[in-house]
């Protein structure tokens, strides 16, 4: 299925140029900043709203977030281009990565941090909340601070599959794809 709404072509504006070559680090942009940056305004916004840096969390526990959050979400294309360029840096294995799609927190491919993890996604995604429950267990495993930042990395997740769905914006030629 085509995608809906072209990419830009460079020359990109010049702090479109900057952020990319920061992010990209010497790679192709991928097609979902390119589409973005048809609007250096959107662009920027989009950009200052992520959170990949280091922040509160470690990179496995950002991983699994955006991965079960995208995967949730039907974002094929976000999820691939995560499992393909940071799940191996996460230590996510093979299993984990399926369960991300098909499994559960129940899954013996998890501890029981990651298990809290996941419940908050789907817990985030059924219900836009999350139960006292599920509160205790998150003050168990984070700060105050880190559970803000889960909150907000699956929101932003989420606006990324809103905008990879919506646009149908086909999958990176080096991007993983779904499990069967």
């Amino acid at each position: 299925m085509p995608a809906r709404i072209e990419p830009a072509l460079p020359p990109f504006d010049d702090n479109v140029s900057v952020a990319l070559d920061r992010v990209m680090k010497g790679q192709p942009p991928l097609r979902l900043f390119t589409t973005l940056a048809r609007d250096p305004r959107l662009f920027q916004k989009f950009f200052a709203g992520g959170l990949l840096d280091k922040g509160n969390l470690s990179l496995r526990q950002r991983e699994i977030v955006i991965h079960r959050t995208t995967a949730l979400c039907g974002s094929e294309y976000e999820w691939g281009v995560h499992a393909a360029i940071f799940a191996g840096h996460a230590g996510l294995t093979q299993a984990q990565l399926r369960s991300t799609v098909k499994g559960s927190a129940e899954d013996a491919c998890w501890s029981d941090e990651d298990r809290v993890l996941l419940r908050l996604c789907d817990a985030l995604h059924e219900r836009c909340d999350i139960d006292d429950g599920l509160w205790a267990l998150l003050q168990q495993h984070f700060t105050g601070n880190a559970i803000i930042e889960l909150l907000m990395l699956a929101g932003f997740y989420r606006t990324v599959s809103y905008l990879t769905n919506g646009l149908r914006m086909p999958v990176e030629e080096a991007a993983a794809r779904f499990p069967a």
